[in-house]
């Protein structure tokens, strides 16, 4: 079987403890060998059949001597699992959970027994579109993508003191401090933040939130992403976090709505990532490789990534937040969605259709709401997510503004992009335009509200021998056959709509995209992230002359 960093990686880096025991192994599946975490169509996951609607995970385990001493908790834990789980254990069925994107928890305490567990997953998948679901297609072309099933995500156990044990922390930054919100069951609870040179800022807590003022501040920003190491501890449990200081604003800057960081005004210069390997589709081959994937795009001049209708395993953030790389995150889109409605016309200008639709069963509606807000609690303490976007194109919208309103209160800490490309409402932090096909400045017309490029480019060059699919790819214009045409139409884009739409408000630009995805060969690089399309030091003189045309209209401070 396939080892990887994986087997070994401690999935949960905000909330760590010394406890772990991964499961990261060879399970069967149906009867077959397969090996997690990556889902069955993955061919690392070296699994042979075909997944159904119904995917029976098995495996055994023996936890080590000692692992759990007396009046401990054992949680099993699930980074992912798509679409549906229920998790058994030694025959016991301990829950069941809805929804393919977000981890849960077991407690299996009472169902464990001295030697050799038997541990079973019962995952449906029928891709309904009652739950969010993505690119996933059951017939997958053009910008639809193979289904992942099953568990997707690193699955592990620890144990947890059965009183005292610091359950979540939630994390709210500003400029020279941050507020510290920790659920210790009513435990009282200590902070340490080491602050070099010896010193250690302390304070201590219990149940309302606690408020650390930071002497002499050192700001996270993308080119110094400085991040501060910080234990929590109860009479009985104590856990490692980090935390950053920064801020998410706007002002208004010669006569326009500027997105700022940490005060100063921003470019949010950036590309779609979709966040699928050709080897592991929805996780690569190691936690590493989302490491190499940031540093791609800071090579190329980039400071943001569009986490595109996708929630990864925290070791993206982690590695965002570590290496200084702005994230801005969509929701994982279920419902409806009809190309020619929902992309075609409004591509070609075509946007009168508004935010009428039904949306489907109040079932869908409700859930895709509270998967919304999970989203925002489990990624909140994240320094590197600027943004979030709600609907993409159409897909599954409907009540935007109502949504804006109930999601606005869970984090106006950030922006809320309500719409990314059309068939926006009232309520939205953002006035979000999508240009494919063509170029044209753009001016910031939608007054308390920042111009954003969410999405553009998207220029196609098909690299033999790194192509999924022989035929049928997917891009938009004329195939380019060289690096330097592809340089060129980019370079053309930049100068022909995103340079001179900076001086008319716009704050952001997100290029389509980081890599190819099966059928699509419009990314800067190919699906196995084997060839760079593009020279970096080209792409670094287009970053350096969005920096400037910035300074120019909203100058340093």
């Amino acid at each position: 079987m396939e080892h990887s960093g994986w087997e070994r990686y401690y999935p949960r880096p905000q909330l760590r403890r010394d406890s772990f025991f991964p499961l990261n192994r060879g399970w069967t599946l149906n009867g077959r060998p397969i090996q997690t975490p990556w889902p069955p169509q993955a061919p690392l996951s070296v699994w042979q059949g075909t997944a159904g609607d119904v995917l029976w995970y098995e495996t055994a385990f023996t936890l080590p001597e000692g692992f759990a001493p007396k009046d401990y908790r054992v949680l099993l834990h699930f980074g992912a699992v798509d679409q549906v789980a229920e998790v058994i254990v030694n025959g016991v069925s301990l829950t069941r959970h809805e929804g393919g994107y977000l981890p849960f928890s077991a407690d299996v305490t009472a169902a464990l027994r001295p030697g050799e567990n038997r541990l079973e997953v019962k995952a449906v998948d029928a891709l309904s579109h009652d739950y969010p679901y993505g690119k996933q297609h059951k017939r997958p072309h053009g910008m639809w993508y193979t289904p992942v099933s099953g568990i997707w995500q690193p699955v592990w156990l620890e144990a947890v003191p059965d009183k005292g044990a610091v359950r979540s922390v939630r994390l709210t930054p500003d400029l020279t401090g941050v507020t510290v919100e920790v659920d210790a069951g009513g435990a009282e609870y200590n902070l340490a933040v080491p602050l070099g040179s010896g010193k250690v800022l302390t304070a201590a807590g219990k149940d309302s939130p606690l408020r650390l003022e930071v002497p002499e501040p050192h700001l996270w920003e993308p080119d110094d992403p400085y991040l501060y190491p910080m234990t929590i501890a109860t009479a009985t449990d104590r856990v490692e976090s980090y935390f950053a200081l920064r801020t998410v604003t706007t002002r208004e800057t010669g006569g326009h709505t500027r997105l700022c960081l940490n005060g100063k005004p921003i470019f949010l210069h950036g590309v779609l990532d979709q966040g699928y390997f050709r080897d592991g589709l929805f996780l690569p081959r190691n936690p590493e490789e989302y490491d190499a994937d940031v540093m791609r795009m800071k090579e190329l001049g980039f400071n943001t990534l569009r986490k595109h209708i996708k929630v990864e395993p925290e070791a993206f953030y982690y590695a965002c937040d570590r290496l200084g790389m702005l994230v801005v995150q969509d929701m994982v889109n279920s419902g409806e969605y009809r190309y020619v409605r929902d992309t075609v016309l409004p591509t070609l200008g075509y946007k009168k259709r508004g935010d009428l639709r039904s949306g489907g069963s109040e079932q869908r509606k409700a859930f895709f709401e509270r998967h919304c807000l999970d989203t925002v609690a489990h990624l909140n303490n994240h320094p590197c997510i600027i943004g979030w976007t709600i609907f993409n194109e159409g897909w599954g919208q409907y009540d935007s503004d109502r949504i804006y309103r109930l999601l606005k209160p869970a984090d106006p800490t950030r922006f809320f992009m309500t719409t990314s490309g059309w068939f926006a409402q009232r309520e939205s932090d953002v006035q979000s335009e999508h240009v494919y096909f063509n170029s044209r400045v753009l001016e910031g017309t939608k007054p308390g509200r920042f111009l954003f490029l969410s999405e553009c480019g998207g220029f196609s060059r098909r690299i033999e021998g790194h192509v999924t699919r022989e035929r049928k790819n997917y891009g938009y214009g004329e195939q380019c056959r060289t690096e330097l045409d592809l340089e060129l139409r980019i370079r053309g884009l930049y100068d022909d709509m995103v340079l001179p739409s900076i001086p008319n408000g716009l704050c952001g630009c997100i290029y389509t995209q980081l890599s190819d995805v099966e059928g699509e060969t419009n990314g800067l690089y190919t699906y196995d992230r084997q060839v760079r399309k593009v020279r970096p030091e080209a792409m670094r003189e287009i970053a350096a002359d969005v920096r400037r045309a910035l300074e120019q209209v909203a100058g340093n401070g």
